[in-house]
C-alpha cells in the first residue's frame, strides 16, 4: 500500500502538479542513487514483469511482493533501501500493476509463475521471499511450488485458512457486497475508504490527490485486478494440504493488532496450520511496511539472517 507515498504527497504537493507522478519520480530518482537499477523481464505470456534490483547479487536474496493499491515501491520504498545494504534485493511490480502485464489469466498462479520466471532467468539458486497482503498469497504459493525458496515472511496475509465466510464478513466490515470492491475501488471515494481503514494514522491531504491515486493506482487494468480477487476462492480449494504440509520452507508471520482486512485470529491460525512463530505487532492495522518500514526490515533481517 501507499502510506509513505501519501505523506510525501502531502509535504511535496504543488498547486497544479500531479504530486503523485511527482513523487513517483522522485523516489525512483532516489533508488537509482541508491544503486537500484528498473529492469523488465520478457514472459511467454505476451507480457512484461517490471521489477527493481538492487544490493550486492552475490549476497542472499530477498525478494519482495507487494500487495494491492500500488506498486513494490510504494509498498518497499524504505525496506528496500535498508535491505540493500547487506542483501540482494528485487521488488517486481505484480501483473497488472505498475507497468507490469500479462495475456494470461489474472489469477494467483500466473502471479507465481512470472515469479518463476524472473528466478529461473536470473538464475537464483536460493531466494527469500517476503509478501505483504495479497503478494503473502502469491508468497504462500511459491513456498509450495518454487524449490529454490529457502525461507519466506508473510505480513497480513491469510493464505489457505481465509473461506468464503471470512470473505464475505471483510467484505461487511467495509461496507461492500463483495471482496473486489473494496481493494478495487471504482473512484477517488472508495480508494479513501481504503486507505482510511488500512493505516494506522491516516494523514489528511486534499481530496483531489484521491482522484490522482485513483487513476495512478488503481483505474489500469481494472477487471484483471478484479479477477485476482475472485478468483481466489477457487484457487484456496484446489489446494490439498496433505501434499504439502509439513514440506514446506520455514516461514514467519508478521501481523497487526487490529487488521481489519485479515484479522489477528486468522493470523494465528495460519501460524499454526504452518507451524510458525508469528509476530504481534501492537496498536498496528493493515498496512505494516509502511506504518512499520523500520521495524519489519530488523524482523526480515532477524529471520533469514
Amino acid at each position: 500500500m501507499m502510506r509513505l507515498m501519501i505523506v510525501s504527497v502531502f509535504i511535496f504537493f504543488l498547486g497544479g502538479c500531479s504530486a503523485v507522478s511527482m513523487v513517483d519520480n522522485y523516489q525512483q530518482n532516489q533508488l537509482m542513487k541508491a544503486g537500484f537499477e528498473r529492469q523488465q523481464l520478457s514472459l511467454e505470456s505476451q507480457g512484461e514483469l517490471h521489477y527493481w534490483q538492487g544490493g550486492d547479487t552475490s549476497a542472499p536474496t530477498v525478494i519482495l511482493l507487494h500487495g494491492f493499491g500500488g506498486t513494490g515501491l510504494t509498498s518497499w520504498y524504505e525496506i528496500m533501501q535498508d535491505l540493500a545494504s547487506d542483501y540482494h534485493v528485487i521488488v517486481p511490480d505484480l501483473l497488472w500493476f505498475g507497468a507490469s502485464f500479462s495475456n494470461a489469466p489474472a489469477t494467483i498462479s500466473s502471479e507465481t509463475q512470472a515469479i518463476q520466471h524472473l528466478i529461473e532467468e536470473l538464475a537464483l539458486e536460493n531466494v527469500n521471499v517476503v509478501g505483504i497482503s495479497f503478494g503473502g498469497f502469491i508468497t504462500f504459493d511459491l513456498m509450495i511450488k518454487e524449490p529454490t525458496v529457502n525461507k519466506a515472511i508473510m505480513l497480513a496475509s491469510p493464505g489457505i485458512v481465509f473461506g468464503d465466510e471470512d470473505m464475505d464478513a471483510m467484505s461487511q466490515r467495509f461496507g461492500q457486497s463483495v471482496p473486489e470492491a473494496v481493494f478495487v475501488p471504482e473512484n477517488k471515494e472508495g480508494v479513501r475508504h481504503l486507505l482510511e481503514h488500512t493505516f494506522v494514522d491516516h494523514p489528511w491531504y486534499p481530496s483531489f490527490i484521491d482522484e490522482q491515486i485513483y487513476q495512478s493506482y488503481f483505474a489500469d487494468f481494472h477487471v484483471q485486478k478484479k479477477s485476482l480477487i475472485t478468483t481466489l476462492p477457487a484457487y484456496r480449494d484446489q489446494l490439498n494440504p496433505a501434499e504439502f504440509k509439513g514440506k514446506l520452507p520455514p516461514s514467519l508471520l508478521i501481523w497487526g493488532e487490529n487488521d481489519i482486512v485479515f484479522p489477528l485470529e486468522k493470523g494465528i491460525e495460519f501460524s499454526e496450520f504452518l507451524n510458525a512463530p508469528i509476530i504481534i505487532i501492537p496498536d498496528a492495522s493493515h498496512g505494516l511496511s509502511n506504518d512499520f518500514s523500520e521495524s519489519i526490515s530488523q524482523m526480515i533481517r532477524d529471520f533469514i539472517q
